[in-house]
């Protein structure tokens, strides 16, 4: 039997190993990242601008990006000495025990998720400071909300995994003909809840 093919709109992923999670440990290294992403290909003296760094610094850390196989050279958009970066994957994954024998990759994946949050309280923050600027509908359709479940592991890998489900089915959908239809940035996250010191 013959492997079906992924759909042609099928996010391209990655599973890190422990020289990608210590390589992408590096503050300009994960706003490169994020920004192929989401932005899509482009130049480091584009990057640079973007990311108010210097020419010579993003050049460096793309090849660092590019020597582990994060991002790669968009061969058909480069022109002589211009060279077109994009991020080869869409998705990136780890497991945390995946690193559990490794201290410098573990040290690496908690400046990771320490980043994510940090990401999350800036892009949160720059929301709330343009938000009465947005529609209504925008106003009370955005927001954060939490809620305190008692679950044991498996049930909240099970909850984690069937959320994930459902924002890839949202990513996968064409896009809609909405004329107020933007980015919109969703953050996922679930662990215990640990109160002082444990």
């Amino acid at each position: 039997m013959e492997n079906a093919s992924p759909p042609s709109n099928a996010p391209r992923a990655v599973h890190l190993d422990a020289r990608q999670v210590r390589t992408l440990a590096h503050p300009l290294r994960m706003r490169l990242l994020g920004t192929l992403r989401a932005d899509g290909p482009a130049t480091a003296t584009t990057l640079a601008g973007k990311l108010d760094t210097n020419t010579g610094a993003t050049s460096y850390h793309l090849r660092q990006l590019a020597e582990v196989g994060l991002v790669t050279e968009d061969p058909d958009r480069g022109t002589g000495r211009q060279r077109w970066w994009r991020a080869a994957h869409d998705i990136s994954s780890f497991e945390p025990t995946d690193f559990d024998d490794d201290p410098d990759a573990r040290a690496a994946v908690q400046w990771i998720q320490a980043d994510q949050v940090r990401l999350l309280a800036e892009q949160a923050e720059r929301w709330m400071a343009v938000e009465h600027g947005y529609s209504r509908e925008w106003r009370d359709a955005a927001g954060m909300s939490d809620v305190l479940l008692t679950l044991g592991p498996a049930r909240l890998r099970a909850l984690n995994d069937e959320l994930w489900q459902l924002l890839q089915r949202y990513r996968d959908e064409p896009v809609p003909d909405e004329p107020e239809a933007e980015a919109v940035l969703v953050f996922l996250a679930a662990f215990p809840r640990v109160e002082g010191n444990r």
